[in-house]
């Protein structure tokens, strides 16, 4: 897959989940240096998906993990903050 890391998330995330809200943040900068991060992204990612609705925290995690597997299992994505929402929770 070609393009940035962020424009990488994006297009996975948006074909798997179809989100009415998808904001992402690219926090490596604040973890340079640090040895645990192995040339991996550190990233947040808001998301907002009818796919969530009736899951619990865990599970919308783990199918935002599973939708992002490969870029994690590569390293391009270190670590990853996730907020996954349903149209009903969310609020600007």
């Amino acid at each position: 897959m070609s393009g940035t890391r962020i424009e990488q998330i994006r297009a996975t995330l948006e074909a798997t989940f179809a989100p009415s809200h998808l904001a992402i943040q690219d926090d490596s900068a604040r973890h340079a240096g640090h040895a645990s991060a192995g040339g991996g992204g550190h990233f947040q990612v808001e998301i907002v998906s009818n796919a969530f609705t009736g899951l619990s925290l865990i599970k919308r995690h783990r199918l935002v993990y599973d939708a992002l597997g490969e870029m994690m299992a590569s390293n391009a994505i270190h670590a990853l903050s996730i907020k996954a929402h349903t149209p009903d929770e969310y609020s600007v």
